[in-house]
């Protein structure tokens, strides 16, 4: 575990990518097995137990230290686990360890231990440990690893190991799982490459560019490309066989228990690649109608009869054998409408194709997407010799997004932020006001600001302070928020009855009087109008 805690210290205070990198290759090539394996799915995000849970570690701390006191403490250091690494008691009677365990024997102590003996166990550990050791078990123990070192960045490392291209990586992540010994006989040439040809995995997904207006344009043509809606749920990726199924995420996480329903309706051997919603009676739903099913563990029969799920499938993979990512587009097009036309139209659909010769007419469309009450992000328009390929090949797919919707609004309340941003207001909620001059809240944002406006948000924060509520300060009613969001929905979730979707602040306007912010009204207005 001492090794484990100077690792991620080692990385947290590195700040360059192949820096860390090369920090993380190290300790793999040294460390002994299962702990790197461990290490690896903690810092890659692929642990699937919790070791104990956030409460407990603050319900132990709170029996060692003044209540009032310990939420004080948290409030300025804007972290759990650092605030009760670095306040944690020495005991006046410990009960020693003759020496600190190692990584995964912590793991499988945790793990054989019941309620109780879980909580003996992290009272020896945090009473024998000093502070960087305490907040790295403590983030370990609840899987709440923020290092700044991405799940790519991760993969990264193993494949410059291995000396083999990322997506040979890619390709073997999700067909191998903790503690990763047989990935390492292989990158230690000790053994073969994991057979997982029988597995089913994620294939990292193709993505889109931005479209730049000014440049793209002259290369799309309605002879070399096709348009399709882009809409807004989550990109998913459907892998089955004859004896399992698996929805992936973009990201590659394994969701198919949040969606038991679409799991059962899938009746193939193949991978396809589209878009999950909610669709009842034929009525596609909003992303808020889709949230609700989102990590939800064991929905019940209730909520998956209210929301079923629907994929919208853009594009096939694989079916039976065969490897169909080389082909071109338009040949997937083909196999992919010969596929889905036999399933379940409750539960599957084809992504329409739309027609267009002009550029006008797609941005016709574009503009149409915009008019859906944010159902749909814009357009997506794809080359159609493009082949499936990871990442974003250049000038293959474009994405061309619907401008954001923009209200003035009210900066009611502010939050500090954590880990980096600990020592700032960095969480913002903002308002509007109701017709009989109420200020209600509409939603909060923590980023779309530089790092120089922080600083003046938190010094504005700090002299203009009224009332706290807990960790929430409530301010003074005068800074008016540019804020951009996608799409806005009736919420009973919310005071004022409306919740925005992807909010951000696009700019803070200093100059405005509050008085002149947005009305209530003129966010009611927009919601009705995209109904209708």
């Amino acid at each position: 575990m001492e090794r484990f805690s100077n690792l991620l210290d080692d990385l947290y205070f590195t700040n360059s990518s192949r820096a860390k990198e090369s920090i993380l290759a190290d300790y793999l090539r040294s460390a002994p097995d299962p702990d790197r394996g461990w290490a690896l799915a903690a810092i890659g995000g692929t642990l699937t137990f919790d070791l104990f849970k956030r409460n407990l570690a603050r319900t132990l701390m709170t029996e060692r230290m003044d209540p009032e006191l310990f939420a004080l403490s948290y409030d300025y250091v804007g972290e759990l686990s650092e605030t009760i690494a670095l306040a944690w008691p020495v005991s006046d009677n410990p009960k020693r360890l003759n020496r600190l365990p190692s990584l995964s024997e912590i793991i499988n102590e945790f793990n054989s231990r019941g309620k109780l003996g879980i909580r003996d166990y992290l009272i020896e550990l945090l009473d024998a440990m000093t502070p960087p050791q305490r907040w790295a078990l403590l983030k370990l123990g609840t899987r709440g690893l923020r290092i700044g070192m991405s799940a790519r960045s991760v993969k990264r490392t193993l494949a410059n190991m291995k000396n083999v291209e990322l997506d040979v990586i890619e390709e073997l992540w999700h067909g191998v799982s903790p503690p990763y010994q047989e990935l390492f006989e292989w990158i230690d040439d000790r053994a073969p490459m994991p057979d997982i040809s029988k597995r089913l995995t994620y294939s990292p997904v193709m993505l889109a560019h931005p479209i730049d207006v000014e440049k793209d344009f002259s290369r799309i043509a309605p002879h070399s490309h096709q348009a399709e809606w882009k809409w807004d749920g989550i990109r998913v990726q459907i892998a089955a066989n004859a004896s399992d199924v698996k929805i992936f995420s973009r990201k590659g996480d394994d969701i198919s228990h949040s969606f038991p329903d679409l799991v059962e309706a899938v009746d193939f051997d193949a991978v396809i690649d589209g878009e999950l919603l909610i669709s009842r009676d034929g009525e596609i739903g909003s992303f808020n109608d889709l949230q609700q099913r989102l990590n939800k563990k064991k929905p019940t029969k209730a909520l998956v009869q209210k929301l079923p799920a629907h994929v919208i499938a853009y594009d096939i993979l694989r079916e039976g054998n065969t490897n169909l990512r080389p082909l071109p587009l338009s040949q997937r097009r083909e196999a992919l409408k010969t596929f889905i036309d036999p399933r379940d139209p409750g539960r599957f659909s084809l992504s329409r194709v739309l027609p267009f010769e002009t550029h006008a007419d797609l941005s016709a469309l574009r503009q149409k997407a915009a008019d859906t009450g944010g159902l749909m992000e814009g357009l997506m328009i794809k080359n159609l010799s493009s082949d499936y390929v990871s990442g974003r090949p250049k000038h293959a797919w474009y994405k061309w997004k619907c401008d954001p919707h923009l209200l003035d609004a009210v900066l009611m309340y502010a939050q500090r932020g954590h880990g980096k941003r600990s020592s700032y207001y960095s969480d913002y909620t903002f308002g509007l006001w109701a017709g009989d001059g109420q200020l209600l809240p509409i939603g909060k944002a923590y980023f779309g600001f530089t790092d120089e406006e922080l600083k003046q948000l938190d010094t504005w924060i700090r002299n203009h302070k009224q009332q706290r509520f807990g960790p929430v300060q409530e301010v003074e009613k005068e800074l008016v928020f540019e804020v951009a969001f996608d799409s806005a929905q009736t919420s009973s979730r919310h005071k004022s009855g409306y919740a925005l979707r992807f909010p951000r602040i696009s700019r803070i306007r200093w100059d405005k009087p509050a008085a002149e912010a947005n009305q209530l009204e003129d966010l009611a207005q927009l919601v009705d109008r995209k109904r209708n």
